[in-house]
């Protein structure tokens, strides 16, 4: 009981000071080994420097181990949004489908905005700054609050983007592949249903609640910034070579190269790594592609790329620390008692335990890549081996696994929350109630939709 109520305040404290804003690359360690502290089978007399064995052996490697997998993907998109917010195509996609729309559709302008723009690989926080003056005059113009903009691009960017969609680069449809040797397009028809689920009642939701709160009309014009910009067709076109590339390499391409050396040398199948791999090529195609045809477009594409490199840094080692974290707390003797409680959710449907799981640790981190990184760090290969013996496909459980991280994660203290609200300056009290609604009620209502027809039908 007493290492129970270790896990407890260790979780309580990771929570709350998070909430105060406390970085986690100092917060995760220390809450790990606050829940040390309180094992008695590790704090006995034998215990000399268990704290520092947990900490360099456990947390630490589990932190590299991280780093070492995902960090191309994370610097190539942050490169690469960097490179799309620089070269005004973000700007430019923005204000297209804003003036094709019209300001009568100021939300269905902002949310396609901001799904074509995520789902083509661009940063979420990019998308905001983007996204946002664009919606302001839209807003405006049609008599709508403002205080509903961020449910609006949290829809967009948070949701069906970011988890539903087959082939979407964003983190959270990568971090499952390794598990379960799976591509960023597994059961793509189950993807685009939980898709259209979260957009359509999500769009129900914010045209019914933006109506109770009019603000006054102004006529005020969308205006872009004077000087040279892309057209519309040329700013999309990388977004097409992520998408595309994304498509060929992974499915076609790929998997038919010669993995001899790899499994040789290196002890790992082609189907681990085809996914990760594929998106890498495609980011870079991009990039590449906005090096050659952009420069007349940018000031200065090497500013671009240096901090786009070093502002792929904090996100990186922020969830790395997250999965040290639990890389500690999965390897303690009471830990089990709740890992077992987990998988004996049902046992005879694996799908409803990584669903729970990785929603709780997503909540409790309030991150979607971190909490879903420590779920399957934890019980991913459990779950596979669970699939296997009931014939239920990895494809269904990538895509629970992904769809699972992008319910609970968005709670008031998620970082990606706080950080919309105030570019939008708005407080909690006005706009998270969308908010909620938009990206924690309805994508876990897809969730449960995907996993009722996958238990009926299988992955598709």
């Amino acid at each position: 009981m007493l290492g129970l109520f270790g896990l407890i305040i260790s979780l309580s404290a990771l929570i709350y000071f998070a909430y105060k804003g406390v970085n986690v690359l100092l917060l995760a360690p220390l809450c790990a080994l606050i829940a040390v502290l309180f094992q008695p089978d590790l704090m006995g007399s034998a215990s000399q420097g268990i704290l520092l064995t947990q900490y360099t052996q456990v947390f630490m490697t589990a932190l590299s181990k991280y780093v070492l997998q995902y960090f191309p993907v994370f610097l190539l998109g942050a490169i690469f949004g960097k490179l799309m917010n620089d070269s005004r195509a973000a700007e430019v996609i923005g204000m297209g489908i804003s003036k094709k729309l019209g300001s009568h559709h100021a939300i269905l302008a902002t949310v396609l905005a901001c799904g074509i723009l995520t789902y083509g690989g661009v940063s979420l926080f990019v998308v905001a700054f983007c996204v946002l003056p664009i919606s302001v005059t839209l807003f405006e113009q049609a008599g709508i609050h403002r205080r509903y903009i961020p449910g609006s691009i949290a829809l967009g960017s948070f949701t069906f983007t970011m988890t539903a969609l087959p082939g979407t680069p964003a983190i959270q449809n990568a971090i499952p592949m390794p598990f379960f040797g799976t591509t960023s397009f597994a059961a793509p028809i189950l993807g685009c249903i939980a898709g259209l689920i979260m957009f359509g009642l999500g769009m129900m939701w914010m045209k019914y609640n933006s109506k109770k709160i009019p603000a006054e009309i102004k006529l005020s014009e969308i205006k872009i910034t004077e000087g040279l910009k892309p057209s519309f067709l040329l700013a999309l076109t990388p977004l097409l070579i992520v998408i595309i590339g994304n498509f060929l390499f992974s499915e076609i391409l790929i998997p038919k190269w010669d993995a001899t050396f790899l499994e040789a040398g290196f002890n790992v199948s082609l189907s681990a790594v085809k996914g990760l791999w594929a998106i890498i090529i495609s980011i870079t195609a991009a990039i590449l592609f906005i090096l050659v045809f952009f420069r007349k477009y940018s000031k200065n594409f090497v500013q671009s790329l240096n901090e786009g490199t070093m502002g792929s840094l904090l996100p990186i080692f922020n969830t790395a620390s997250e999965v040290g974290y639990g890389a500690v707390i999965a390897g303690l003797a009471s830990f089990s008692i709740l890992k077992d409680l987990i998988l004996n959710l049902s046992p005879s449907n694996p799908l409803i335990s990584e669903a729970v799981a990785i929603n709780l640790l997503a909540g409790i981190t309030g991150s979607a890549s971190g909490g879903m990184s420590i779920g399957l760090q934890i019980l991913g290969g459990k779950y596979l081996e669970m699939a296997q013996q009931l014939n239920i496909s990895p494809e269904l459980l990538h895509r629970v696994a992904t769809l699972s991280s992008g319910g609970f994660d968005t709670l008031p203290h998620n970082g990606a929350v706080i950080s919309l609200l105030t570019i939008c300056g708005l407080t909690h009290r006005e706009s998270y109630k969308d908010i909620f609604m938009v990206a924690v009620a309805i994508p876990v209502v897809a969730t449960i939709a995907v996993i009722t027809l996958g238990t009926m039908f299988g992955s598709f």
